[in-house]
């Protein structure tokens, strides 16, 4: 553990609240709790956040940490930054599933952290670089959430060789920085086999419907990147898997904040035949599911299950492709507290580690047919025994 001084900090203390999760696609067992390890899931009462500070003249971003009852830094088992992506908390998708790992952490590992949420890209060295200086209170790990921030992670990490980061999304060849990576393209085959399935039945769930002879689905991507490609891929393999005959629309919205234009990129694909959209943009993704009420059709969440963390949608998300990122956020923490972090190293999840997976839908899951949901259950073992392999390029399906 980092050793510097946490004397004068404050103890961050956050309240949560549990809630269910839905079944695991891979599981033909009606909704089984899809926290199999242990793990919880948290959703974040955002307003009692406090402010600590601005970050700097330019930007209306600040540091946000949660104030306790009492006690102090050298109470807390460490003190954590977390810079989270842009899109910010309240996304019900890849932020939040950052802060599920972190309040976690404060929970049972006793530990104390603030909270960043930049507007933009160009935040994040700053972020970076005002946990890596502070003294007072001084931080023991700083999380770096997602892979928009791997260039400026670099060029920190060697101006702050003493202190130690961690990054989601990215590899960063630095002895200071474990890096954290999914496998999304598998648990996004998953999902795109449940569409390319369900696009050729009629099938009528909630406030969607498929209409039985459409040949096409949709994928909405934030900014386009070999990340959100993973995604593509592995969606566009899962689907050909299920049906030839089917093919993909891919729109990239350009950004992870734009639910407007999540909405025109899904309701351009449901006005040219698909009736199933899957998004792996943030809180762009907001978009694409009031696409899919709007136009009757059905979409699938990404990161979180969100049909639970947006409930208003529910009717028509059919499943979510989970990742696992507060577990990510969660060990690293661990290793931390219990003086095992290693910088330098690499940690990848997919589906046999149960870094990534697929959930149905916490309203429409049930209504899966029995033997797609077992069919799907057959292929996540094949994919995790290697008799299925995954592409992560688009142009490799």
């Amino acid at each position: 553990m980092n050793k510097r001084s946490r004397d004068h900090g404050v103890h961050a203390v956050a309240t949560s609240r549990n809630v269910d999760t839905a079944g695991i696609l891979a599981n033909p067992a009606a909704m089984q709790v899809f926290n199999a390890h242990g793990v919880h899931t948290h959703t974040m009462e955002l307003d009692r956040r406090t402010l600590l500070g601005t970050v700097g003249a330019a930007t209306a971003t600040s540091l946000a940490g949660c104030i306790g009852d009492g006690g102090s830094d050298s109470e807390a088992a460490a003190r954590i930054g977390m810079v989270y992506a842009t899109g910010g908390l309240g996304d019900g998708s890849f932020n939040d599933q950052a802060q599920t790992g972190i309040v976690r952490a404060e929970e049972e590992l006793g530990i104390a952290y603030d909270e960043s949420q930049p507007e933009s890209t160009s935040e994040f060295a700053t972020l970076q670089q005002q946990y890596a200086q502070s003294a007072d209170p001084a931080y023991d790990l700083v999380c770096c959430i997602g892979f928009l921030q791997a260039d400026a992670l670099t060029e920190n990490a060697e101006q702050y060789p003493d202190q130690q980061f961690m990054i989601v999304d990215s590899v960063v060849d630095a002895d200071n920085v474990g890096s954290y990576v999914f496998a999304e393209h598998e648990g996004s085959f998953l999902v795109g086999l449940l569409a390319g399935r369900l696009t050729t039945m009629e099938f009528e769930a909630g406030a969607g419907s498929t209409a039985g002879d459409s040949t096409n689905v949709g994928f909405v991507g934030g900014v386009e990147s070999d990340l959100i490609k993973r995604f593509e891929a592995g969606y566009t393999a899962g689907v050909k898997y299920a049906s030839e005959d089917v093919d993909v629309q891919t729109a990239y919205v350009g950004g992870f904040n734009d639910p407007s234009g999540g909405q025109e990129a899904a309701l351009s694909m449901f006005d040219s035949g698909a009736d199933i959209v899957y998004h792996a943009a943030g809180n762009t993704g907001t978009g694409v599911f009031q696409a899919a009420q709007e136009a009757g059709g059905f979409a699938i969440g990404v990161d979180r299950d969100q049909s639970l963390t947006k409930p208003s949608y529910s009717d028509v998300i059919l499943a979510s492709m989970v990742k696992r990122v507060d577990n990510a956020v969660f060990s690293a923490v661990d290793e931390v507290v219990n003086d095992a972090f290693e910088g330098g190293s690499t940690t990848a999840l997919g589906l046999e580690q149960n870094g990534v997976e697929a959930v149905y839908g916490d309203e429409l899951g049930s209504e899966v047919p029995q033997d797609l949901r077992d069919e799907i259950g057959t292929v996540r073992e094949d994919i995790i025994a290697g008799d299925i392999s995954v592409p992560t390029d688009p142009g490799n399906v």
